[in-house]
């Protein structure tokens, strides 16, 4: 995990400074129907918390130096969720401040040439204060939207439906049931057992006849997992529990003492997933049998787009599968994948992905036809079912989150697919 140069966090506190002075002025146009003393206390904790955010961003960016582990990544998180929380409101409140200022330099150079007023006839309310209180309604929106995200939202597990007719599916599989998650990043979590405990008890309540895990069960230390076992192991399923490797779980994210500490890491969560009763497939396939017929689960490494490396070997892992089996479902972390290799290539039916986490941000409406987020400027199929003639690929939202603390319009979520044989 690199740092930031010192230049650059100076830089960035040197910014926010200016953020905040220029919001300051702002908020001081307003004349707030409170007392002085009110107003005191108010402007004490704006700054206070400025202070407090720029010492915790210094103090952190210098023990970050050769010292990163799980404890610092859940504290970077917090910071940049802090960051988001009030950088974002004050940007959207400044543009309606530097809207005025702007309207406020025409008009004074334009009194310069010209003998009368210029101006809107007319004014109920001063210009500037209109531009300012509208600028403090709108800033409130992303405030309390990314408060809740923090608070709130990043628990708020859904669990979502999709049911698949196919035509090759064999007569015995007809109805079952796939419950998938992804992107656990357990580390994220700090340690709050009960919270996640909800979501793993919602997944458990499907009653799926296999569950799916494509990949991320840390950020990227193996100590992130201590003290979940009991909670992780509790995951049930009719016919067996598989999974994949995703990008963040080889290690490759922090610098290690040596390749013998990384490789010891990366043996620790893979130990894990056998721990907690998973069937880890590492480029390798399973066959699953059901009332006497057979489809193959096919599971790969990690595999991505770079700068993610590729370690998963998708003809290594479709070797041995018996020609006479009509069905296959890949475990492929990575959504990027099914386009680059399995798309038009193979005969695979059902690819699962996640990786995107759905940026942890977008706007989802079913009623209203709507669904977006950033994320879908680097990953065209970015979340939910996509398909292309006779294969299907599902990109799963994430159970974690990563980096922001939280999210926004962008529920955690379980996955529920049934399978139906299609006349």
């Amino acid at each position: 995990m690199r740092t930031f140069p010192y230049i650059t966090i100076l830089v960035l506190a040197l910014f926010i400074l200016l953020l905040d002075a220029y919001a300051y002025r702002g908020w001081k146009k307003l004349s707030w129907p409170l007392p002085k003393r009110v107003l005191q206390i108010l402007t004490g904790i704006y700054w206070s918390y400025t202070v407090v955010f720029i010492g915790y961003m210094l103090w952190l960016s210098y023990h970050f130096r050769g010292n990163y582990n799980p404890q610092m990544h859940v504290r970077a998180s917090y910071l940049f969720g802090m960051g988001l929380v009030s950088a974002i409101p004050k940007i959207i409140f400044n543009l309606f401040q530097l809207a005025d200022d702007f309207r406020w330099l025409i008009n004074k150079l334009a009194r310069r040439f010209r003998s009368e007023p210029v101006g809107i006839p007319g004014t109920p309310m001063d210009r500037a204060t209109f531009l300012t209180k509208a600028g403090l309604g709108v800033a409130a929106i992303p405030f309390i939207g990314i408060s809740y995200g923090i608070l709130k939202g990043r628990y708020d597990f859904r669990v979502l439906k999709e049911t698949l007719e196919l035509p090759n599916l064999p007569n015995a599989f007809d109805g079952f049931r796939i419950v998938q998650i992804s992107d656990l990043h357990i580390g994220s979590f700090d340690k709050d057992f009960d919270a996640v405990k909800v979501g793993l008890e919602m997944a458990n309540r499907e009653m799926g006849d296999v569950m799916l895990f494509t990949g991320d069960l840390v950020n990227n230390f193996s100590a992130e997992l201590d003290g979940w076992l009991p909670y992780l192991e509790q995951f049930e399923a009719k016919h067996g529990r598989y999974s994949s490797l995703g990008n963040h779980d080889y290690g490759d994210y922090s610098n290690w003492d040596s390749p013998e500490d990384k490789a010891r890491n990366f043996n620790e969560v893979v130990g894990m997933h056998e721990a907690i009763g998973f069937d880890l497939l590492r480029n390798e396939n399973r066959i699953l049998e059901r009332g006497g017929e057979r489809i193959a689960l096919v599971g790969v490494e990690n595999w991505g787009k770079p700068p993610f490396h590729q370690y998963g070997d998708l003809s290594k892992a479709l070797q041995g599968i018996p020609e006479d089996i009509p069905f296959k479902v890949l475990m492929s972390h990575d959504p990027s994948h099914w386009d680059a290799q399995v798309l038009g290539q193979t005969d695979i039916d059902l690819t699962l992905a996640g990786h995107t986490h759905g940026a942890q941000f977008g706007v989802e409406s079913t009623t209203l036809g709507l669904k977006w987020s950033p994320v879908q400027y680097k990953y065209p199929r970015w979340a939910g079912m996509y398909s292309e003639g006779k294969q299907h690929l599902y990109v799963n939202r994430g159970f974690g989150f990563l980096g922001f603390p939280g999210r926004v319009g962008m529920a955690p979520e379980i996955t529920v697919i049934e399978l139906r044989k299609k006349a």
